[in-house]
């Protein structure tokens, strides 16, 4: 059984949180930093672009919610834009998965399955066409490596990045969106899931995490070490985004 390091809850901004996943991603290949799970929210609410993305709606640029503006950032990974507010998002950062691209979508997929199955909450892999590329909004539409409801409702948005052997997938859950703040982005109605959980606000990440993490354990034989990032690790992330916009290439 491996070791491996849980991260706890982080709540940040959407520029430290990419430039720490494509950190930790260097660091696992480079063999100084052992196979990590971590989960993370977003503050302020913040737009990521999928790093290939070339284009969005100019007002993008000039959202605010709230009295805050809305940041706007890539993603070290692809896919599609994604509105990070009321969302869960998880990290998994690890090495030496057999098969092509999408058999290691779905190794990796089968804690999120099996925790939310746990949960009471049947999920399967979306069955979209390559007609999704056309669609700035990652939740608009459903893949092969998106996790949907019996209802065809989205529930989690996932996509990943390698570097030689080791590979980062991370993904969005949408626990408590704001439909108006989506209205504002996209500009349709969105179809959020109902979730048929009890807890709201902390609670419920509490038991959303909970549930995964211990998922994750059998999924990947692995035990995990509870580790906060250090000092030394929160100053190497801000160095890469001290000076930088979110737009620009930190990866």
């Amino acid at each position: 059984m491996q070791t491996w390091r849980l991260i706890p809850l982080l709540e940040t901004s959407g520029v430290f949180q990419m430039a720490l996943d494509a950190w930790l991603l260097a660091q696992h290949q480079q063999g100084k930093h052992p196979s990590t799970l971590r989960f993370y929210t977003w503050n302020p609410p913040t737009i990521s672009l999928g790093y290939h993305q070339r284009r969005w709606p100019e007002h993008w640029q000039n959202l605010s919610w709230q009295g805050h503006p809305v940041e706007l950032v890539r993603r070290p990974t692809g896919g599609r834009a994604v509105l990070h507010y009321g969302d869960l998002t998880y990290a998994v950062i690890t090495s030496g998965l057999r098969g092509n691209r999408m058999q290691v979508y779905q190794t990796l997929c089968e804690f999120l399955l099996e925790g939310w199955r746990s949960l009471g909450v049947d999920l399967h892999y979306g069955q979209a066409g390559r007609g999704y590329i056309q669609n700035p909004n990652c939740f608009g539409t459903a893949t092969s490596a998106d996790l949907v409801m019996k209802d065809g409702a989205k529930l989690i948005g996932s996509a990943q990045v390698y570097q030689k052997n080791a590979v980062l997938q991370h993904g969005s859950i949408q626990l408590q969106p704001s439909s108006d703040l989506f209205m504002q982005v996209f500009g349709v109605e969105p179809q959020f899931p109902n979730l048929p959980l009890q807890q709201t606000g902390k609670a419920q990440i509490e038991t959303v995490i909970n549930a995964l993490v211990e998922a994750a354990g059998r999924c990947f034989a692995a035990s995990f070490e509870v580790q906060p990032l250090s000092e030394a690790e929160w100053q190497a992330i801000l160095s890469k985004v001290k000076g930088t916009s979110g737009l620009s290439r930190l990866f």
